[in-house]
């Protein structure tokens, strides 16, 4: 599968692979054009208004999650279908080559969503995106974030505590206030069309927007094989994504 999608030994380089064994991320570089973001904005509000408060609906009605909508947040869900333009967020070759990296071969997309958070919101605790500690090595999910904002410290950019992929530990579990600052966080400030990686089983979470414009971002958060995808790619899958797809590419959507 991953042959077909352009992926080799070579995709990312020994120092990359090092750097996010060691820290839990990994940022990939500016893979999105101002060309390319231009259209993906330009997409993303046209679904905002089609959507309206259906948006981000097909996490709500996961059997596998609860998802409840986050206050200040706009989400929209399931970019598989929503058009070509979103294609390239879950099988850049150098994405998949960092995800093959942390989870082997045996992967597949749990979920493609936007989130944008407001003026005064996008706070979350420090968390994992899964459900019980795992020892080094035996990861489970993996997540990205590509940049559609230039991201900073006032407009709520993530933050990260790196190494803590290692710890083996939930930070629910041993921190005070997983809402607080924490002494080794970093924020992942950068351009807009950068896109970073991160092992999901780091500890992360969204900062405050300070400003008055939303900091958006598009997640293409993948998974093991023998585990539930977020949004089931089997039950929303359209008739015209399946005709622009290649048979890889639906092995790595499961459909």
């Amino acid at each position: 599968m991953l042959e077909e999608l352009g992926v080799d030994q070579n995709t990312l380089s020994n120092k990359e692979k090092t750097f996010l064994d060691q820290n839990g991320y990994l940022v990939l570089g500016q893979l999105l054009s101002a060309n390319t973001l231009d259209q993906v904005r330009n997409r993303l509000q046209q679904l905002m208004v089609t959507e309206a408060d259906r948006a981000g609906s097909e996490l709500l009605e996961s059997k596998h999650i609860r998802h409840p909508r986050e206050e200040g947040v706009d989400r929209l869900a399931d970019l598989v279908n929503k058009g070509e333009i979103f294609d390239i967020f879950y099988t850049h070759p150098k994405l998949l080559a960092a995800i093959n990296h942390v989870l082997g071969p045996e992967f597949k997309l749990s979920a493609l969503n936007y989130r944008a958070s407001l003026k005064g919101h996008g706070l979350q605790k420090l968390h994992v995106d899964w459900h019980q500690a795992v020892p080094p090595g035996a990861y489970q999910v993996c997540n990205s974030i590509w940049l559609l904002d230039d991201f900073s410290a006032a407009n709520g950019a993530t933050r990260l505590v790196p190494g803590t992929n290692r710890s083996g530990v939930l930070p629910q579990d041993i921190l005070e206030d997983p809402y607080a600052p924490h002494p080794n966080e970093i924020l992942l400030e950068a351009p807009a069309g950068m896109v970073v990686i991160f092992n999901s089983h780091t500890w992360h979470g969204g900062t405050v927007n300070h400003t008055d414009k939303p900091r958006r971002a598009i997640h293409s958060y993948f998974c093991q094989r023998d585990q539930p995808q977020q949004v089931d790619q089997k039950k929303y899958i359209l008739q015209d994504t399946l005709n622009r797809i290649n048979e890889a590419t639906r092995i790595l959507l499961d459909v």
